[in-house]
């Protein structure tokens, strides 16, 4: 746990920043395809990716293409945990397989039993949501766990109200280790902003890298220090573009 919350930090122009979308720059919300970020907060960012020469990235477990249709195209995106990276004003690839029926079926038999839970399908990652049926977190867990051993390489990783069967290196700590040793980042402070377990192995590694970990919201973390909520994220990210743009 930590007392040292985000508002106490100021940023550089010498760092990088990597953040996650929901949970951390836009609030979680009933209907995934509501989820957006404020165009006050673009504008926030765009400032921002001036002053770092376009080191900011959005790093999230959605898919590429779907990160990429509600997001600026001025920032680098990692969709799928960073299975798939695209920087600023990038191609975004077309839609890889999906897992084989094999990965698929337990998931599957829980959402035709179990009013509430679904499934999407992100390409080679799975996930299976369970928000609207919590009392039914065990049962998805079970069958994440099945589906991951029908095929080598996989591992499942619950999350907020979900639980996701991917591939082993679909991991944001991997990618954000793998982009801070880029050309344009190799020399910058990184900055990982998120919220839920799997930005947890990114803020790690960020911090391993001599960066800075930030948790939104409460729980448990490896963070050094807290934002209280995407409200919070939003008025910090305002503040700072507003002092390092003078």
């Amino acid at each position: 746990m930590t007392d040292t919350y985000l508002e106490s930090l100021e940023l550089a122009k010498t760092d990088a920043l990597f953040l996650d979308l929901d949970g951390t720059l836009a609030e979680i919300g009933p209907d995934p395809e509501a989820i957006a970020i404020p165009p006050a907060t673009v504008a926030d960012l765009k400032a921002l990716a001036r002053v770092f020469d376009g080191a900011i990235v959005l790093l999230s477990g959605r898919d590429i293409r779907d990160l990429a249709r509600r997001t600026p195209d001025f920032v680098w995106r990692a969709g799928g945990h960073g299975l798939e990276i695209v920087p600023p004003s990038g191609s975004v690839p077309a839609m890889p397989p999906a897992q084989p029926d094999t990965v698929l079926a337990p998931l599957l038999t829980v959402t035709e039993k179990i009013k509430g839970v679904w499934l999407e399908t992100k390409g080679p990652v799975a996930a299976l949501h369970f928000r609207a049926a919590p009392a039914a977190e065990a049962q998805c867990l079970a069958a994440a766990e099945a589906a991951s051993k029908a095929v080598p390489g996989l591992v499942f990783q619950p999350g907020k109200m979900v639980v996701e069967v991917k591939p082993a290196h679909a991991h944001k700590g991997v990618a954000l280790r793998d982009i801070a040793g880029r050309s344009g980042f190799t020399a910058r402070r990184p900055v990982m902003i998120g919220d839920d377990t799997t930005d947890e192995d990114a803020m790690a590694v960020a911090q391993e890298l001599g960066g800075i970990g930030a948790k939104v919201g409460p729980g448990d973390t490896v963070a050094q220090i807290r934002a209280a909520d995407p409200a919070a994220v939003r008025a910090w990210l305002a503040r700072e573009a507003a002092r390092l743009t003078g």
